[in-house]
């Protein structure tokens, strides 16, 4: 696999790889670049798999919110890997892809619920450095959501975070994913309204 990346893909091979590609294969269609890079360091990739294996498991939020939220970190980083796999991920897991589609010009786009705004406010808050999320903020979203979804949703931006910034700090580029979308991804202040 030749990609976008700083660092070459690795070989993927032994049992590790071998069980990697076919999940991957299954799952994806192919084995994305990033799983090529980390296998240069077993251990690093693991624990990416792990981290990102129980985090699907998480129920106390709603996966739209999440995956907006993951997508909002990922506009505002520049991670286009994420961004199109985000999209791919919203449109495979029946979530509200045409809602998705618009993450990236969701300040101009008519598209999103109070709720849903404030999540993607909350996001670019907790990625600006230093992080800029204000208490009014945050208890605003802590009285919808409640406790265990707001740690749920404080934990997935956080993680989003170290994926987006790895991602771009190693070149790695969009894979094109959401080509099996029916939708175009908005690109920042192109919305289209509903």
């Amino acid at each position: 696999m030749t990609g976008t990346a700083r660092i070459q893909p690795a070989p993927i091979t032994g049992v590790l790889g071998a069980t990697v590609k076919r999940f991957s294969r299954r799952l994806l269609g192919e084995v994305p670049e990033p799983v090529g890079v980390y296998f240069h360091n077993r251990p690093v990739l693991k624990a990416f798999l792990a981290v990102s294996s129980k985090a699907q498991k998480w129920s106390a939020c709603d996966e739209n919110l999440k995956s907006f939220a993951h997508m909002a970190v990922a506009a505002q980083v520049g991670c286009s890997w994420c961004l199109d796999f985000g999209y791919f991920h919203a449109h495979n897991q029946g979530l509200e892809e045409w809602k998705a589609s618009q993450v990236p010009a969701w300040r101009t786009s008519d598209v999103f619920t109070p709720l849903e705004r404030e999540v993607l406010e909350y996001a670019e808050a907790m990625t600006a450095t230093p992080p800029t999320v204000s208490d009014e903020q945050f208890d605003r979203l802590l009285g919808q959501l409640g406790e265990p979804a707001m740690v749920e949703l404080t934990t997935q931006i956080a993680l989003a975070n170290l994926y987006t910034r790895s991602n771009v700090a190693m070149g790695i580029e969009s894979q094109g994913f959401s080509a099996a979308c029916d939708l175009d991804l908005a690109e920042p202040g192109t919305a289209s309204q509903s």
